[in-house]
């Protein structure tokens, strides 16, 4: 076992950042989830304001319109905490250009950031966003059904992916497809002829914008393909955002719990009372602090350069897990209103449902 240390104290800056999206999410973000859910569309207004945060701007350099700073997965993990926490289906949708941003730096060359980075480092919010699950129930990222094949000095793409965030906004996606030398990744234009993206009905995230993409024999430049690819780090990195959502709503659903269970009178007293009522509670605080504590070593230790593969993928298990079941005690804590649409709860359990399926949607 590893005994390398990593570090959670936050810096200034990182406090000062949270306190911000706090009062955004109290503000602005969550007395607008409902609305977004039952619209089943991206909310332009609430994307842009997630946006003017900069989180895709960060480590873009500045020749190229960004602000130059060093890479912070753990900044970018509390962001979507605290922003999961008010809706976590719009910021899903919303930090899909800091994924794309994070693995053009991670894999990219220079000339491809250069023509790439600045369009997402642009004062409105441009749409991005990597493409990586596909559409059967047996899905694994290492055994993909998209193929890449070369074609002269062009990739030629055929396959489906779905689950894709804000789809329809993007101007472009990092497909992640399989070659001759194992899993690669290719950046294509929304606008590219043979890609047809159509929105995707789904139980939960239904105001992120997932859709489908359909390759069909799709051609792009060799010079689109991304040369330092590495599917375990985008796995890896990804974990740690979705982990970070889910801890985020997870939460949500725990500040909502408490008021209402010792408010609720049943038989004359408080259910809060009742013991079975109590331990449940007490045990979806332990397992919130349990998965942000491993979200936050994961991401601490990305941070500092240390391994971190094994760290994000037990998180990502618990994470799966956990959220599910306090998605569901959310719901049971509130009998017959937490099947309602007056309260959020069901919203809640819908979109923590998502967890287990959003392979490589959020990498930090």
């Amino acid at each position: 076992m590893s005994t390398d240390l990593f570090d959670l104290t936050l810096n200034e800056e990182q406090r000062i950042t949270r306190e911000n999206m706090q009062r955004f999410v109290r503000g602005s973000l969550a007395p607008a989830a409902r609305q977004a859910d039952d619209s089943a569309c991206l909310p332009v207004e609430l994307v842009s304001a997630i946006h003017d945060f900069g989180l895709s701007l960060m480590p873009v350099p500045e020749a190229l319109g960004g602000v130059g700073l060093p890479r912070s997965p753990l900044s970018n993990a509390l962001a979507a905490e605290d922003l999961a926490s008010g809706d976590m289906s719009v910021t899903l949708a919303a930090l899909q250009p800091m994924a794309a941003v994070n693995a053009l730096m991670d894999f990219g060359t220079e000339e491809q950031q250069e023509q790439w980075l600045p369009d997402l480092a642009a004062e409105q919010w441009q749409g991005a966003a990597v493409a990586l699950v596909e559409p059967r129930a047996t899905f694994e990222p290492s055994e993909l059904q998209t193929r890449a094949e070369q074609s002269g000095g062009q990739i030629l793409l055929s396959g489906t992916k779905s689950l894709v965030p804000a789809g329809q906004s993007c101007r472009w996606f990092l497909v992640i497809a399989d070659t001759a030398n194992g899993p690669g990744a290719f950046i294509v234009p929304s606008d590219t002829q043979g890609l047809t993206i159509s929105p995707e009905a789904t139980m939960g995230l239904r105001s992120a914008g997932l859709s489908t993409l359909v390759l069909d024999q799709v051609s792009v430049p060799a010079e689109h393909q991304l040369p330092n690819f590495d599917l375990q780090r985008l796995l890896a990195l990804s974990w740690i955002g979705q982990c970070a959502l889910a801890v985020g709503c997870c939460q949500a659903v725990l500040d909502y719990a408490i008021p209402y269970v010792k408010e609720r009178k049943a038989f004359g007293e408080p259910i809060a009372w009742r013991q079975s009522v109590a331990f449940m509670v007490a045990d979806m605080a332990i397992e919130i602090e349990g998965m942000r504590l491993m979200m936050l070593r994961a991401a601490s230790r990305a941070e500092q350069g240390l391994s971190f593969y094994r760290e994000a993928y037990l998180a990502q298990l618990q994470c799966m897990e956990k959220a599910m079941a306090i998605g569901t005690n959310g719901v049971q804590l509130f009998g017959g209103a937490g099947f309602v649409r007056d309260y959020p709860l069901e919203m809640w359990y819908r979109n923590l449902r998502s967890i287990a399926v959003l392979h490589g949607s959020l990498m930090v």
